[in-house]
């Protein structure tokens, strides 16, 4: 906090005193625009004066154009030219309120290390142009034993982002990348560690992106009778093992779990001939309702089948389109 010392053996005011120190202190910035002052009780201790005088030079602050008062919130130090807004407004800045914010702040800390305006205009352009080039080849990578994870993701990215996406497998990565000259690699981020070393020396960048949370299927196994029969599907032998440790931590011991890959057919038939609730993944469902319907005649009561719509989150499908260009 700025300490102001008023001199009461001078013969300048000290009603004029406090006002030079507290321009002062808006001039060089120690109150920055947007900066909230003290409040008239707490300069009254720091300084000495009486509040009433405190009032008067923030009312004479207020007449300068120095700061603004906001009924019930305090006195604050007023933006000064470009400091208030863009001098052409833009209608994304109605959307994006912040927006102009952000950048004067970022060209500020760019100026201040040194750069010229049209240093860091090259700067901004440049890495606009190196995103929107990644963006034109899109990977998703997983490690070979589970790729199955990745085909999930690559399946509901080309269904959420109407583009083309590439699956390369984690081992092949290096080599992929070698062969072209930028792009954006995306996995989960179970493998982003992996991902990031691989793709470091390359002129790629590495998005992570985060998984849905299932929040309606945990709360369904929670209300799962004791002792009944769950199945899950999956085209990610990976999703499978996980999914097992976090059933097993919600329920312990209370349910037989059954698990089946999407390609194993004998495991599939018999997990719907025993399970009370079938859980499979999106690629998953058709194979599992087929196999529920074939064996209709040699089961009394057919299994509750839910369908995990997404791997990916919705929060990290939004941030992709907008790292990509698509809206």
């Amino acid at each position: 906090m700025v300490q102001f010392h008023i001199q009461t053996d001078s013969e300048i005011p000290a009603s004029t005193q406090l006002f030079n120190q507290i321009r002062f202190a808006i001039a060089s910035r120690q109150f920055p625009p947007g900066h909230r002052l003290p409040s008239t009780r707490q300069l009254a201790m720091q300084t000495g004066l009486h509040r009433n005088t405190i009032s008067k030079v923030y009312r004479q602050l207020e007449n300068t154009g120095l700061v603004e008062a906001q009924a019930g919130s305090g006195i604050y130090v007023r933006a000064q030219g470009h400091e208030g807004g863009s001098k052409h407004k833009s209608p994304i800045l109605e959307e994006y309120p912040l927006a102009n914010k952000i950048v004067q702040e970022s060209l500020d800390q760019l100026l201040g290390q040194g750069c010229t305006l049209n240093q860091a205009r090259e700067l901004f352009l440049a890495e606009i142009d190196w995103r929107l080039r990644c963006s034109a080849r899109v990977v998703v990578t997983a490690p070979t034993e589970d790729i199955g994870v990745g085909e999930l993701m690559a399946k509901e990215l080309e269904q959420a982002l109407r583009i083309p996406i590439q699956l390369v497998p984690m081992e092949q990565l290096g080599t992929f990348l070698d062969q072209i000259s930028s792009g954006t690699v995306i996995t989960s981020r179970y493998f982003i560690g992996e991902a990031e070393s691989i793709s470091a020396p390359r002129s790629v960048r590495v998005i992570p992106v985060d998984i849905y949370d299932y929040g309606q299927e945990i709360q369904l196994v929670g209300g799962l009778p004791k002792d009944s029969y769950l199945g899950l599907v999956s085209l990610s032998s990976g999703m499978l093992r996980s999914t097992q440790v976090i059933i097993h931590s919600i329920r312990g011991e209370d349910l037989l779990v059954m698990t089946a890959l999407l390609s194993d057919e004998y495991k599939i038939n018999s997990i719907v001939r025993s399970a009370r609730t079938i859980f499979c993944d999106q690629p998953s469902f058709a194979t599992v309702k087929a196999a529920i319907n074939a064996a209709r005649e040699d089961i009394i009561r057919p299994p509750q089948l839910v369908c995990c719509e997404n791997y990916i989150g919705s929060k990290s499908i939004n941030l992709l389109k907008r790292e990509l260009g698509l809206g």
